[in-house]
């Protein structure tokens, strides 16, 4: 029994010898590898925190500026670092919808974050009233100097998951806190509105191209059909992209057949997104509206619906991106977004990225007009009255 037990210590001994030995030599192995491809910055580093005579930034400030210095000397400026708070929000944008109490935010006289909660919504609901002050969000005291953006990201998270919020109530700012199960909040990435001039012209405003907007868009229509609209305008200006796929879902709303893009990640092969089926829009009277803000996926449905003679477009030259960036989350919850990809589309003669979209017809906005041009041209475009 004793020698069973000698010999059973003895192995369990050599197991964890062995795996001290490899751990030690595993992180030896990175520790060296570390400081010989960044023995600079590590030397840096080091003179920095033995003898600079002010005190160096938090941990996460500091790392932040070393990620930043990095991406800055690779060069791409579609390659770039998002803190913790605004990749969740970004998140939420492109998803659609969120997880959170139903309430808007905004600042009273004294700078305090108050609540404006959405009618019908659970904020409304646990008992919270409009102007109440947010003092605090689970863990997080909320005071003057936080920032919206990150009071907005303390009371969102995932759909059912209870938050604590504790508010501040007017005159007298009685403390109370409320236990509120979050509910799903959508983020609609689209607005619609009959064209002032002709009520029979649906403005359809594509802010974000996220998850969400093909249904949308379909909604729009639906909605100003109803109303009496019989052409539409598709107003892409200002707006920077989104996801890629749901620009090519756009795009398959109002297309018949044919490619629509192009794509390519280092060392892959070509791939082809086809519309697979007539779109449900595809006999729907259409013009697209662009300007230099419009970028990226939106680039992708104007140059497509362009290629395809499918809707002429108005404005100005649209921005030129043509790169697909994949979105990594650090441990910290904040993201690196990395050129991975080029697009382009097929039936175009030259590339997106070399000069942008050029219009069909070239509309330039007047500043200190009241009426807007682009609008104004596609009005025209239908109806033949200018």
């Amino acid at each position: 029994m004793n020698l069973k037990r000698k010999i059973t210590s003895f192995f369990i001994f050599l197991i964890i010898s062995s795996l001290a030995f490899a751990g030690g030599y595993f992180t030896h192995a990175y520790v060296q590898t570390s400081e010989t491809d960044f023995q600079l910055l590590a030397e840096a580093h080091s003179l920095l925190t033995d003898h600079a005579f002010f005190d160096l930034p938090e941990k996460p400030t500091l790392e932040y500026g070393m990620i930043r210095g990095m991406l800055d000397a690779y060069g791409d400026t579609h390659t770039r670092f998002v803190e913790p708070v605004q990749a969740e929000l970004s998140h939420d944008n492109l998803a659609g919808s969120y997880g959170g109490i139903g309430a808007d935010l905004d600042r009273d006289t004294e700078g305090f974050i108050i609540l404006h909660p959405f009618p019908e919504g659970l904020g409304l609901d646990a008992g919270i009233k409009d102007g109440d002050r947010l003092m605090r969000v689970d863990d997080l005291d909320i005071l003057p100097e936080t920032t919206i953006n990150e009071a907005v990201a303390a009371l969102r998270g995932p759909e059912g998951e209870s938050v604590s919020v504790t508010i501040a109530r007017p005159p007298e700012y009685q403390t109370l806190t409320f236990q509120i199960k979050r509910e799903s909040i959508p983020l609609p990435s689209v607005t619609w509105y009959a064209a002032p001039a002709e009520s029979r012209l649906g403005i359809i405003k594509v802010n974000l191209i996220a998850a969400s907007t093909a249904e949308e868009i379909e909604n729009a229509v639906a909605d100003l059909q109803s109303r009496g609209a019989i052409y539409f305008a598709l107003d892409l200006r200002r707006n920077s992209g989104g996801l890629v796929d749901a620009g090519v879902n756009v795009a398959r709303l109002f297309l018949q057949d044919g490619d629509i893009l192009e794509e390519q990640y280092r060392d892959k092969p070509i791939e082809t997104y086809k519309v697979k089926q007539a779109g449900p829009l595809v006999d729907v009277p259409l013009v697209v509206l662009v300007d230099s803000g419009t970028a990226s996926s939106a680039e992708i449905i104007t140059g497509a619906l362009q290629a395809h003679g499918r809707a002429p477009v108005f404005g100005t030259q649209t921005y030129g991106k043509d790169t697909i960036q994949l979105v990594f989350e650090l441990n910290d919850s904040s993201s690196l977004h990395v050129t991975a990809a080029t697009w382009w589309i097929p039936e175009l003669e030259t590339q997106i990225g070399e000069s942008g979209l050029i219009p069909d017809t070239l509309v330039t906005p007047e500043d200190d007009s009241v009426t807007d041009a682009v609008i104004a041209a596609a009005v025209e475009f239908f109806t033949g009255d200018g």
